[in-house]
């Protein structure tokens, strides 16, 4: 069970590089992005990201036991489901990544308003969350933003 929770939480041990671990599980996100979502149901892919939330938090409950570190910066399964929940309802094409991708970043690493607020949350619930409502965020700013775009 250990080895499944780091090789989760770190997704793909992504989480170890030693240098902005978060902001490359996002660039992560937004690459699995362009292959999945232009293949993929969108019913799919919105299941998908729920059944990635509810793991990533047991995981990161899991891994909260065995570390007694709350969000290290070695998880970042937070920062791919939140990256990804930007995109659901976005067209794939380049500037929507840009955008969605720095969007997500800024509110990620500001924790500015409700993000803040959810980060507090205690264990895995905690972890996720914040991430999330940066994600829903971002994606509510990028699809506003949709009619302005070319």
């Amino acid at each position: 069970m250990k080895f499944f929770s780091d090789f989760f939480v770190t997704v793909f041990y992504i989480g170890r590089i030693p240098l902005a671990p978060g902001t490359f599980s996002s660039l992560f996100s937004v690459i699995i992005w362009f292959i999945l979502f232009k293949a993929a149901n969108p019913i799919f892919l919105v299941i998908l990201t729920i059944i990635l939330f509810f793991l990533g938090v047991l995981a990161c409950e899991h891994d909260n036991k065995y570390s007694n570190k709350h969000d290290p910066s070695y998880i970042v399964i937070d920062e791919f489901v939140g990256q990804w929940i930007v995109f659901l309802f976005i067209p794939v094409n380049p500037l929507n990544a840009l955008i969605g991708f720095i969007l997500f970043r800024f509110f990620d690493i500001s924790k500015i308003g409700p993000v803040g607020y959810f980060e507090r949350m205690p264990g895995g619930w905690g972890v996720m969350a914040d991430d999330v409502v940066a994600g829903v965020l971002s994606l509510m700013i990028l699809f506003g933003l949709q009619s302005f775009l070319p």
